[in-house]
């Protein structure tokens, strides 16, 4: 730690496990709610996810007035808009949110105008602009990596400035985050490898990073291991429930620890190759990871070292000489890199996604500098550095 001193918020409320989205109706209560709002996405709702969260709550008597299914991969306020008059014209009380990273931060954005009153977001934009809790919110992730479901953030475009809007407050934080493998089954053993990918950057993230914090940490290693111990045997057999609930587990285990320690390089870089590249956010992440752990070595080769043990577990952590952990880190991250490509077709390169061209580089790590992620990373980069590590990962 760079400090003596840290602090550690986690207010949320987690139910995980097999028939979980039936504690909802009993969850709504505690609350006073009664109609909630469903927000989600038209792959979620026609892959019939859908069908099995309004089930669940009609078995508990709460009827779903209405259901707002139009979420994009990149959300904008535009969509935050029409999802927040949806909400009033059907007289709700509280949100639902069924999917991935673009539909929880849309239903984050949603809460914001429906508790707050008008339709002008950008008002709330930046950090600890909300100054009062919003109404109730719950979380049912469909995928195992974002950490969404736990964090005080959410991101949303705003088209007519062509820049994206950050909210930053304890008050974006769900109420409950539901995690239950019914939601999470069918998802492809692409998105499978690359949400896991995107959790467990999180997590180790977390543990080496400037912010890192005993309680972090904990959470860190433990999400790191349910990871590595979890998908490749859940590729093998994606109809594995248990490992499944063992996934979404890491992702918002991972999602608490980050939130509280902060991310680094991976992400700075991550966001920039996304941003001009387009591509997956949790395929940015596995693709970085490896080469920004280099980066990091000399400043964080214990902290890097003692993630064999969650990563490898303790039978190579113990053979292995103190000395060399950092490096033998390198090894099995890079070894389980190449079991999702082999199994998920998960690229280990920017050059096997193939949507970077080499000239971008340049562009790509200008980007980078300015985001507040470089902030927390152990070694300071600057255009130079950047532009090395993404070329070392081409």
């Amino acid at each position: 730690m760079s400090s003596p001193y840290f602090s550690f918020f986690c207010p949320v409320k987690v139910i995980a496990g097999f028939k979980a989205l039936e504690h909802i109706p009993y969850e709504l209560g505690t609350h006073g709610a009664k109609r909630p709002l469903l927000v989600t996405d038209r792959g979620v709702r026609g892959a019939g996810l859908v069908e099995i969260v309004t089930a669940a709550l009609s078995s508990g008597s709460v009827t779903v007035p209405a259901i707002f299914d139009d979420v994009p991969p990149d959300s904008s306020t535009t969509v935050v808009a029409e999802a927040a008059r949806l909400y009033r014209q059907n007289d709700c009380d509280s949100i639902v949110a069924v999917g991935g990273g673009s539909v929880i931060d849309t239903a984050k954005a949603v809460n914001i105008l429906v508790s707050e009153g008008g339709d002008n977001l950008r008002a709330y934009c930046g950090a600890s602009v909300l100054k009062r809790p919003l109404r109730p919110f719950f979380v049912l992730p469909t995928t195992s990596g974002t950490g969404s479901e736990v964090t005080s953030v959410c991101v949303v475009k705003d088209i007519e400035a062509g820049v994206k809007l950050p909210f930053v407050s304890q008050y974006l934080l769900p109420n409950v985050a539901v995690l239950d493998p019914r939601l999470t089954l069918g998802l492809p053993p692409f998105f499978t490898a690359a949400t896991a990918m995107d959790a467990l950057t999180h997590a180790v993230e977390a543990f080496t990073g400037l912010a890192k914090n005993p309680i972090s940490d904990a959470y860190a290693t433990a999400a790191i291991k349910k990871v590595a111990v979890n998908i490749v045997p859940v590729l093998t057999n994606p109809k594995d429930a248990p490992r499944r609930l063992e996934l979404a587990l890491a992702a918002t285990m991972a999602g608490i620890a980050f939130s509280n320690s902060m991310v680094g390089l991976v992400h700075a870089l991550g966001h920039s190759v996304g941003a001009i590249a387009h591509v997956p956010h949790g395929v940015c992440m596995s693709v970085l990871l490896p080469y920004v752990l280099e980066y990091n070595l000399d400043a964080r080769r214990d902290a890097i070292g003692e993630l064999l043990l969650p990563l490898a577990g303790s039978d190579i952590y113990a053979a292995t000489r103190s000395s060399e952990r950092a490096e033998k880190t390198l090894v099995h991250l890079r070894k389980l890199r190449d079991e999702l490509f082999a199994l998920a077709g998960l690229p280990r390169t920017l050059s096997e996604t193939g949507k970077v061209p080499r000239e971008k580089l340049p562009d790509i790590a200008r980007l980078a500098l300015d985001d507040g992620a470089l902030v927390t990373n152990p070694v300071e980069a600057q255009y130079e550095q950047a532009l090395a590590v993404l070329e070392r990962a081409y």
